[in-house]
Protein backbone atom coordinates (compact mmCIF):
# COMPACT_ATOMS: atom_id res chain seq x y z
CA UNK A 1 0.00 0.00 0.00
CA UNK A 2 1.58 3.07 -1.07
CA UNK A 3 2.10 5.84 1.80
CA UNK A 4 -1.03 8.16 1.05
CA UNK A 5 -3.47 5.49 0.86
CA UNK A 6 -2.21 3.61 4.06
CA UNK A 7 -2.16 7.90 5.67
CA UNK A 8 -5.93 8.42 4.41
CA UNK A 9 -7.06 4.95 5.55
CA UNK A 10 -6.04 5.71 9.28
CA UNK A 11 -7.51 9.08 8.74
CA UNK A 12 -11.07 7.37 7.79
CA UNK A 13 -10.25 4.56 10.27
CA UNK A 14 -10.12 7.30 13.83
CA UNK A 15 -11.38 10.27 12.16
CA UNK A 16 -8.12 12.00 13.21
CA UNK A 17 -5.76 14.33 11.94
CA UNK A 18 -3.58 13.63 14.72
CA UNK A 19 0.32 12.42 14.81
CA UNK A 20 1.76 11.58 17.91
CA UNK A 21 5.48 12.18 18.66
CA UNK A 22 6.93 9.58 19.98
CA UNK A 23 10.21 11.92 21.63
CA UNK A 24 10.39 10.69 24.79
CA UNK A 25 11.98 12.39 27.29
CA UNK A 26 13.59 10.02 30.05
CA UNK A 27 13.47 12.55 33.39
CA UNK A 28 9.78 12.97 32.79
CA UNK A 29 9.04 8.94 32.85
CA UNK A 30 8.05 7.46 36.07
CA UNK A 31 10.94 5.49 37.85
CA UNK A 32 9.49 2.06 37.53
CA UNK A 33 8.27 2.01 34.07
CA UNK A 34 11.31 0.93 31.42
CA UNK A 35 11.10 3.22 27.91
CA UNK A 36 10.13 0.26 26.09
CA UNK A 37 6.86 0.19 28.12
CA UNK A 38 6.08 3.64 28.30
CA UNK A 39 6.27 3.46 24.60
CA UNK A 40 4.40 0.53 24.26
CA UNK A 41 1.58 1.68 27.11
CA UNK A 42 1.22 5.56 25.26
CA UNK A 43 1.04 3.48 21.87
CA UNK A 44 -1.99 1.21 23.53
CA UNK A 45 -3.74 4.48 24.52
CA UNK A 46 -3.65 6.24 21.47
CA UNK A 47 -3.39 4.29 18.57
CA UNK A 48 -7.30 4.70 17.97
CA UNK A 49 -6.66 8.35 18.50
CA UNK A 50 -4.38 9.10 15.76
CA UNK A 51 -3.53 9.38 11.70
CA UNK A 52 0.30 8.44 12.31
CA UNK A 53 3.04 8.60 14.63
CA UNK A 54 6.08 10.01 14.04
CA UNK A 55 9.36 8.80 15.92
CA UNK A 56 11.62 11.48 16.10
CA UNK A 57 15.49 9.85 15.45
CA UNK A 58 17.58 12.39 17.75
CA UNK A 59 16.11 11.38 21.37
CA UNK A 60 17.06 7.34 20.47
CA UNK A 61 20.54 8.33 19.09
CA UNK A 62 20.94 10.00 22.24
CA UNK A 63 20.87 6.90 24.22
CA UNK A 64 23.90 5.64 22.54
CA UNK A 65 23.57 2.12 21.17
CA UNK A 66 21.10 0.76 23.66
CA UNK A 67 18.86 3.63 21.94
CA UNK A 68 18.71 1.55 18.50
CA UNK A 69 16.95 -0.75 20.63
CA UNK A 70 14.25 1.32 21.71
CA UNK A 71 14.11 2.48 18.54
CA UNK A 72 13.10 -0.93 16.83
CA UNK A 73 11.04 -1.58 19.87
CA UNK A 74 8.96 1.81 19.53
CA UNK A 75 8.56 1.12 15.33
CA UNK A 76 7.77 -2.34 16.16
CA UNK A 77 4.81 -1.84 18.64
CA UNK A 78 2.52 0.99 15.98
CA UNK A 79 0.27 -1.28 14.55
CA UNK A 80 0.72 -2.10 10.96
CA UNK A 81 -2.27 -0.51 9.57
CA UNK A 82 -0.92 3.31 10.95
CA UNK A 83 1.81 4.90 9.11
CA UNK A 84 4.53 5.89 10.86
CA UNK A 85 7.48 8.55 9.97
CA UNK A 86 10.84 8.82 10.85
CA UNK A 87 11.79 12.27 11.60
CA UNK A 88 15.43 12.11 10.68
CA UNK A 89 15.62 15.11 8.63
CA UNK A 90 18.50 13.24 6.26
CA UNK A 91 19.84 14.67 3.65
CA UNK A 92 23.24 14.78 1.63
CA UNK A 93 25.30 13.57 -1.55
CA UNK A 94 23.41 11.14 -3.80
CA UNK A 95 25.49 8.07 -1.85
CA UNK A 96 24.83 9.43 1.70
CA UNK A 97 21.25 9.94 0.93
CA UNK A 98 20.72 6.41 -1.05
CA UNK A 99 22.38 4.65 2.22
CA UNK A 100 19.80 6.57 4.55
CA UNK A 101 17.22 5.88 2.28
CA UNK A 102 18.22 2.09 2.99
CA UNK A 103 18.18 2.07 6.56
CA UNK A 104 14.96 3.94 6.92
CA UNK A 105 12.74 2.40 4.59
CA UNK A 106 14.69 -1.52 4.00
CA UNK A 107 15.90 -1.90 7.25
CA UNK A 108 13.84 -0.09 10.13
CA UNK A 109 10.76 -0.33 7.80
CA UNK A 110 9.12 3.24 8.35
CA UNK A 111 6.36 4.26 5.47
CA UNK A 112 7.86 7.99 5.41
CA UNK A 113 10.58 10.19 5.89
CA UNK A 114 11.45 14.19 6.79
CA UNK A 115 14.05 15.70 4.49
CA UNK A 116 16.14 18.56 4.04
CA UNK A 117 16.15 20.19 0.73
CA UNK A 118 19.01 21.90 0.97
CA UNK A 119 21.76 20.44 -1.05
CA UNK A 120 19.13 19.98 -3.84
CA UNK A 121 17.22 17.24 -6.02
CA UNK A 122 20.46 14.76 -6.03
CA UNK A 123 19.80 14.69 -2.40
CA UNK A 124 16.63 14.01 -2.73
CA UNK A 125 16.20 11.77 -5.01
CA UNK A 126 17.50 8.34 -3.57
CA UNK A 127 14.49 8.60 -1.58
CA UNK A 128 11.65 9.48 -4.04
CA UNK A 129 12.75 6.29 -5.65
CA UNK A 130 10.98 4.36 -2.88
CA UNK A 131 7.56 5.37 -4.71
CA UNK A 132 5.79 3.43 -2.31
CA UNK A 133 7.43 5.52 0.97
CA UNK A 134 6.56 9.25 1.96
CA UNK A 135 8.69 11.82 2.13
CA UNK A 136 8.24 14.94 3.84
CA UNK A 137 11.03 18.37 1.99
CA UNK A 138 11.23 20.76 5.10
CA UNK A 139 9.88 23.81 3.60
CA UNK A 140 8.82 26.43 6.29
CA UNK A 141 9.84 25.12 9.86
CA UNK A 142 8.38 25.74 13.40
CA UNK A 143 11.57 27.10 15.07
CA UNK A 144 12.42 31.29 15.45
CA UNK A 145 15.53 30.52 13.53
CA UNK A 146 13.89 29.42 10.32
CA UNK A 147 13.62 33.13 9.23
CA UNK A 148 17.46 33.28 8.85
CA UNK A 149 17.30 31.78 5.80
CA UNK A 150 13.33 30.41 4.64
CA UNK A 151 12.33 33.98 4.43
CA UNK A 152 14.67 35.73 2.44
CA UNK A 153 13.44 37.19 -0.67
CA UNK A 154 15.05 35.23 -3.78
CA UNK A 155 14.75 36.45 -7.58
CA UNK A 156 13.07 34.44 -9.34
CA UNK A 157 11.60 35.46 -13.45
CA UNK A 158 12.33 39.06 -12.33
CA UNK A 159 10.07 38.78 -9.00
CA UNK A 160 10.96 38.32 -5.16
CA UNK A 161 9.71 35.19 -3.96
CA UNK A 162 10.49 34.15 -0.31
CA UNK A 163 12.79 30.69 -0.65
CA UNK A 164 10.00 28.66 1.63
CA UNK A 165 7.67 29.36 -1.58
CA UNK A 166 10.28 27.82 -4.15
CA UNK A 167 11.33 25.02 -1.92
CA UNK A 168 7.25 24.34 -2.33
CA UNK A 169 7.53 24.98 -6.15
CA UNK A 170 10.44 22.40 -6.32
CA UNK A 171 8.86 19.70 -3.90
CA UNK A 172 5.69 20.08 -6.35
CA UNK A 173 7.73 19.55 -9.76
CA UNK A 174 9.48 16.06 -7.83
CA UNK A 175 6.28 14.97 -6.82
CA UNK A 176 6.08 12.59 -9.55
CA UNK A 177 5.42 9.82 -8.06
CA UNK A 178 2.55 11.35 -5.82
CA UNK A 179 4.73 10.37 -2.59
CA UNK A 180 6.04 13.92 -1.89
CA UNK A 181 4.67 16.20 1.29
CA UNK A 182 5.69 19.05 2.64
CA UNK A 183 7.08 20.03 6.57
CA UNK A 184 5.44 23.62 7.62
CA UNK A 185 5.00 24.75 11.44
CA UNK A 186 1.84 25.57 13.11
CA UNK A 187 3.90 28.65 14.09
CA UNK A 188 3.56 30.27 10.86
CA UNK A 189 -0.01 30.04 9.96
CA UNK A 190 -0.14 32.55 7.36
CA UNK A 191 3.11 31.10 5.49
CA UNK A 192 1.01 27.39 5.71
CA UNK A 193 -1.39 29.20 3.95
CA UNK A 194 0.26 30.44 1.01
CA UNK A 195 1.89 26.78 1.03
CA UNK A 196 -1.40 25.28 1.25
CA UNK A 197 -2.52 27.36 -1.90
CA UNK A 198 0.32 26.42 -3.75
CA UNK A 199 0.26 22.90 -3.34
CA UNK A 200 -3.29 22.15 -2.80
CA UNK A 201 -3.07 18.49 -3.12
CA UNK A 202 0.18 17.18 -1.03
CA UNK A 203 0.37 16.32 2.38
CA UNK A 204 1.52 18.81 4.91
CA UNK A 205 2.96 17.54 8.29
CA UNK A 206 2.37 20.30 10.56
CA UNK A 207 4.53 20.64 14.10
CA UNK A 208 4.30 23.12 16.62
CA UNK A 209 1.16 22.25 18.71
CA UNK A 210 1.33 22.66 22.41
CA UNK A 211 4.62 23.32 23.94
CA UNK A 212 5.83 25.56 20.82
CA UNK A 213 2.37 27.45 20.71
CA UNK A 214 1.23 26.84 17.18
CA UNK A 215 -3.11 27.92 16.78
CA UNK A 216 -4.92 24.76 16.28
CA UNK A 217 -7.41 26.33 14.36
CA UNK A 218 -5.13 28.28 12.27
CA UNK A 219 -3.46 25.35 11.78
CA UNK A 220 -6.71 23.36 10.43
CA UNK A 221 -7.82 26.20 8.75
CA UNK A 222 -4.46 26.93 6.17
CA UNK A 223 -3.13 23.41 6.35
CA UNK A 224 -5.78 21.16 5.27
CA UNK A 225 -6.99 20.70 2.05
CA UNK A 226 -10.68 21.38 0.65
CA UNK A 227 -11.27 18.40 1.67
CA UNK A 228 -10.25 18.76 5.04
CA UNK A 229 -7.56 16.41 4.79
CA UNK A 230 -3.96 15.78 3.98
CA UNK A 231 -3.35 17.54 7.11
CA UNK A 232 -0.66 15.65 9.99
CA UNK A 233 -0.39 17.69 12.61
CA UNK A 234 1.80 17.00 15.14
CA UNK A 235 2.13 17.09 18.72
CA UNK A 236 4.83 15.25 21.28
CA UNK A 237 5.63 16.15 24.70
CA UNK A 238 2.04 17.83 25.31
CA UNK A 239 0.45 14.28 24.85
CA UNK A 240 3.18 11.57 25.89
CA UNK A 241 4.33 13.57 28.67
CA UNK A 242 0.74 14.64 29.76
CA UNK A 243 1.84 12.91 33.15
CA UNK A 244 4.77 12.15 34.88
CA UNK A 245 3.03 10.01 37.48
CA UNK A 246 2.05 6.34 36.69
CA UNK A 247 -1.38 7.30 35.03
CA UNK A 248 0.50 8.96 32.48
CA UNK A 249 -0.92 7.03 29.87
CA UNK A 250 -4.66 7.78 30.49
CA UNK A 251 -4.05 11.45 30.64
CA UNK A 252 -2.00 10.61 27.28
CA UNK A 253 -5.48 9.23 25.77
CA UNK A 254 -7.46 12.23 27.13
CA UNK A 255 -4.58 14.74 25.81
CA UNK A 256 -4.77 13.49 22.46
CA UNK A 257 -8.74 12.63 22.44
CA UNK A 258 -9.03 16.43 23.88
CA UNK A 259 -6.97 17.53 20.65
CA UNK A 260 -8.97 15.26 18.15
CA UNK A 261 -12.06 16.97 19.31
CA UNK A 262 -10.58 20.43 18.82
CA UNK A 263 -9.00 19.26 15.54
CA UNK A 264 -11.79 18.20 14.07
CA UNK A 265 -14.36 21.05 15.36
CA UNK A 266 -12.15 23.26 12.81
CA UNK A 267 -12.50 20.95 9.53
CA UNK A 268 -14.59 21.05 7.17
CA UNK A 269 -17.47 18.16 7.05
CA UNK A 270 -15.73 14.41 6.39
Amino acid sequence: MKFLEKLNSSVNCNQSLICIGLDPDTSLIPDNISLEDFIRQIIEATSDLVCAYKINFAFFEAMGSEGYHFLHAARSLIPRHIPVIADAKRGDIGNTSRAYARAIFEKLDFDAVTVNPYMGYDSIQPFLEHSERGIFILCRTSNPGANDFQNLQCLKDENKTPLYLLVAEKSRQWNIHGNVGLVVGATCPEELGLIRKQCPEMPILIPGIGHQGGDVRLAVVNGTDSNGRSAIINSSRQIIHASRGDDFAIQSRQAANKLRKEINQYRRPF
